[in-house]
């Protein structure tokens, strides 16, 4: 790139130029590049600062205090942190404050990856007793009714999610320090350009609420099941207890992050909205775009960081739907409505309600962040705005278009409201990591079966249809023994 941006030499033709393609980011890196040169000419010229050029500041490493003090995000929900590292699920720490040290970390050997390890030793224990004892039981006794099976089916599948805890989530804990840090350091940048924290209404009391919540949903769930299933041991439930807490914790952290990002996208917004009411705002819009651009990553960061969490929780999520839909619609066919299937059902309305939030939730995230701001910046008025400001504008715009806010699980789905409808992607592309040729046409099989939920009620009604066929064959053989 260097031989055409050359200046061109006294008696020689100037050399051809090829317009390069480039990223937004050498894009910036090339403007600022030139207008330092052209700072530094001025200077030596009429040794005085130009206000008019803005150069990239470079990131200081910032102070620990303030970077606590400031770290709003962190201190409401703290609750939610601490519960998670009670229960195992994620044993990410606070470091001391030291300079150069970020301020959330995660460790092998630290005190909470040792208490993880002996909750997930104790409670392991607990499940791997209830699982021998339900598969004996399931095995050995081939008389219950088909709800029951369903029943025993859908809780079995659960017992198993305990085995993924480690390889879900502490494996990923590096991820989510890095995720927790980017917060931090995000609102104390905030502040510094935009001259306000962020200030999360109403966001402490609800991360208590949830806390107390999940636990609270679990333990109904559990004991419910305790008096409608004859065979559900009260001791069972100590099994299920922190399973069950940790899918309804799962979908409290999505609601709280995705809460949290719609949040600073708003002050963000209203920041920018009175910047572009002032006099040349052209050096104030880069460092929003900035801003702007650290909140997309963000937003990708959270997805990579719990992907294989939230995968494993849509699995869970979509196999019990299936499996208590069936077992409840093939039943009634069987003996009638009675309030097991109600049971039934209320399971299905359950997951699917722990879904919907989590699609929900990511889809009115990804509009604050995306489509509003992309609005708000259409709306400007390029004529009435001085040229910097226009280039500023400009930029932004394409930076919105390249740095998408989407929250993608690590490549294998992105959450959204689609997702609801359409989940063939997710089951393709984890089937086909395990799988030789043969097993990726079942995959692909699997992946079509869970296209999208008008599909899934077709399959549904498929299975029934046979379950149907079974009973009339049975009453004709019936009907020919008299």
């Amino acid at each position: 790139m260097a031989y055409w941006a050359i200046a061109t030499r006294k008696g020689e033709s100037p050399p051809m130029k090829i317009t390069p393609v480039l990223n937004p980011n050498q894009r910036e890196f090339l403007e600022d590049e030139l207008l330092y040169r052209e700072k530094l000419e001025i200077l030596a010229e009429n040794n005085t600062l130009s206000t008019d050029l803005f150069v990239r500041k470079f990131e200081d490493i910032d102070d620990p205090v303030l970077l606590d003090k400031h770290d709003s995000f962190y201190h409401t929900t703290k609750s939610l942190l601490v519960l998670f590292q009670i229960m195992g699920v994620m044993p990410i720490h606070r470091n001391p404050q030291k300079y150069g040290l970020a301020r959330t970390g995660y460790s092998w050997t630290s005190k909470q990856v040792f208490w993880a390890i002996f909750v997930f030793t104790v409670q392991t224990t607990v499940v791997v007793l209830v699982l021998r004892e339900r598969v004996n039981n399931f095995l050995n006794d081939t008389d219950r009714r088909f709800d029951e099976a369903i029943y025993n089916v859908i809780f079995i599948s659960l017992l198993f999610t305990n085995f993924l805890l480690p390889v879900a989530s502490w494996r990923h804990g590096p991820q989510v320090a890095i995720f927790k840090n980017m917060w931090t350091n995000y609102q104390l940048k905030f502040l510094k350009v935009t001259g306000a924290p962020i200030v999360f209404p109403n966001l402490y009391p609800l991360t208590w609420g949830l806390c107390f919540f999940s636990w609270g949903v679990s333990i109904a769930i559990n004991l419910s099941q305790y008096y409608l299933q004859p065979d559900f041991k009260l001791w069972y439930t100590f099994a299920y207890y922190p399973i069950i807490a940790m899918l309804n914790g799962f979908c409290s952290l999505w609601y709280i992050n995705c809460t949290a990002f719609g949040t600073a996208s708003r002050a963000l917004s209203a920041s920018l909205e009175l910047t572009l009411m002032s006099d040349k705002p052209a050096k104030k819009l880069t460092e929003y775009r900035h801003l702007w651009v650290d909140l997309s990553h963000m937003m990708q960061q959270l997805g990579r960081a719990y992907s294989n969490m939230y995968g494993m929780y849509c699995l869970v999520v979509f196999f019990t739907t299936i499996i208590a839909t069936y077992g409840s619609l093939s039943e009634i066919m069987d003996h009638g409505a009675t309030y097991k299937e109600v049971g039934l059902f209320v399971i299905v309305f359950y997951c699917m309600s722990l879904l919907y939030i989590i699609c929900n939730e990511a889809h009115y995230a990804t509009q604050s962040v995306g489509l509003d701001f992309q609005t708000k910046l259409l709306n400007v008025d390029l004529t009435a705005v001085d040229s910097a400001t226009q280039k500023e504008v400009e930029m932004f715009l394409m930076a919105i278009t390249k740095n998408p806010p989407i929250m993608n699980l690590d490549g294998y789905a992105n959450i959204n409201r689609e997702l609801i409808t359409s989940v063939e992607g997710v089951f393709e592309k984890i089937f086909e990591q395990f799988s030789e040729h043969k097993k990726r046409t079942y995959a692909h099989s699997l992946a079509l079966f869970f296209q999208n939920v008008s599909f899934m009620a077709t399959y549904l009604v498929v299975l029934l249809q046979f379950k149907i066929t079974e009973q009339r064959n049975y009453s004709l053989k019936e009907a020919a023994m008299l």
